[in-house]
């Protein structure tokens, strides 16, 4: 059985979408002086991305520890993931100016990351079983 045909595998990639969040998170909630130093950016974006990220890591584990995983739930963690990728691009613009190669580059891979766990979590929503009202 190939891993995407799962059943678990929506369930999987929310517990690794939100361990990935709560990374970030941490990082930036602990780290945004050190970071924005490092990084070229903003200390207050970092620790104001760090809170929003802990609110979208609470809403991920509630999905991925319920049964039936909520669809509309997952929808809106999908359109959560898609709005973060268009936010990143746009501090990418808005900051072009001031942040390092380093941190161009960590808001490039974070956007990309960002995207394919969306991907990953709309093709398990897609193949995932219709189970009562959720």
């Amino acid at each position: 059985m190939s891993i995407f045909a799962s059943p678990r595998f929506l369930r999987n990639v929310l517990w690794a979408d939100a361990a990935a969040g709560a990374a970030s998170s941490l990082l930036h909630l602990l780290a945004a002086s050190a970071l924005a130093q490092l990084l070229g950016l903003p200390a207050g974006v970092l620790a104001m991305s760090g809170a929003l990220l802990l609110a979208y890591v609470a809403a991920a584990m509630y999905l991925a520890a319920h049964e039936p995983i909520s669809r509309k739930g997952v929808g809106m963690l999908v359109a959560a993931n898609w709005a973060w990728v268009g936010g990143c691009a746009v501090v990418f613009m808005t900051h072009a100016g001031s942040a390092t190669p380093l941190g161009q580059a960590y808001m490039v891979v974070h956007a990309l990351a960002v995207a394919a766990l969306a991907e990953l979590e709309w093709f398990g929503l897609r193949h995932a079983p219709r189970v009562g009202w959720a």
